[in-house]
């Protein structure tokens, strides 16, 4: 009797498994089906303006000669300016929560809240923060290139941390244990072995940030985004404009002319998208180690 009961619930579980397995299956399927589609749709209209004079010309009011070299450089300087800010500070706040911070002290319980808080904030409300503080209050930086790039790190800088901190977190304790029992000190330990072992982690945190910052356009336009510019940044007090807010306001024109454009630039910005994400990706796999 025992046997039967036991082998009736081990075909159950083994029913409810493969189950779980199909379902998880189709829904991979779906997903990468409806991204295969968009992707094409997008390509096939915009396959005829994919040329140079997509990233040659600037904007112009006759779609034959509009491009979008000026979004494309914007989109450079912001994104690069905000990861170079969002690195440095997103990795020191992982491991100061990580290796250093006393998890009985109210203030980094109070930190960590409000981390996990901030990463489910909407964009616009970034935009608004920066459009009273960053651009005409405290810091009064304008109308400029820093100002988005300081919105988006911001923006970004709750996903690297966290990201960041599961890297760390993940690295085993052995590692930690053998070094202190050799005689280096914390900072030794966690400069010397900790830190290198999270890197791919620290690069996943990374590559989401950009991922989202890169596609941004509510919080830029909130800090001065220009619709319409006719010339690249050459300076971090430069006025800017990027893909995202090219795209829209060419999307917002009737001709059609207008309509293949945003969706070539559409396909540009996914390949800045994918660049950086390789690059990334190439530091993770190039640091990544089996435990």
């Amino acid at each position: 009797m025992t046997a039967a009961v036991l082998g009736q619930a081990r075909a159950k579980k083994r029913i409810e498994e493969h189950l779980f397995r199909t379902l998880m299956l189709v829904s991979l399927a779906v997903g990468i089906a409806a991204l295969v589609w968009l992707f094409t749709s997008v390509l096939g209209k915009g396959w005829d303006r994919l040329d140079s004079r997509l990233w040659e010309n600037y904007a112009s009011a006759r779609p034959e000669r509009a491009g979008a070299k000026a979004a494309l450089y914007g989109t450079l300087w912001v994104v690069g300016l905000a990861a170079l800010i969002t690195v440095p500070v997103g990795l020191g706040a992982a491991l100061y929560l990580e290796e250093f911070a006393r998890k009985d002290r109210w203030y980094n319980r109070l930190i960590e809240v409000n981390i996990q808080n901030l990463a489910g904030v909407p964009s616009i409300v970034f935009g608004i923060l920066g459009l009273a503080f960053v651009v005409r209050g405290t810091l009064g930086f304008g109308f400029t290139v820093k100002s988005g790039a300081i919105i988006l790190s911001l923006l970004i800088l709750p996903t690297v941390i966290i990201a960041s901190r599961e890297g760390i977190r993940a690295v085993p304790p052995s590692i930690r244990e053998g070094s202190l029992a050799l005689g280096a000190t914390q900072w030794q330990t966690v400069s010397r072995q900790v830190l290198p072992a999270a890197i791919p982690g620290i690069a996943t945190g990374v590559i989401l940030g950009v991922s989202r910052a890169i596609g941004e356009a509510a919080p830029l336009l909130m800090v001065g985004a220009l619709q319409f510019v006719q010339f690249t940044p050459d300076s971090l007090d430069s006025r800017f404009s990027v893909l995202p807010v090219q795209i829209f306001q060419w999307l917002a024109r009737p001709q059609e002319e207008f309509q293949t454009l945003a969706a070539a630039a559409i396909v540009l910005l996914l390949a800045v998208l994918l660049t950086m994400n390789a690059i990334a990706i190439f530091v993770r796999n190039r640091y990544q180690k089996r435990w």
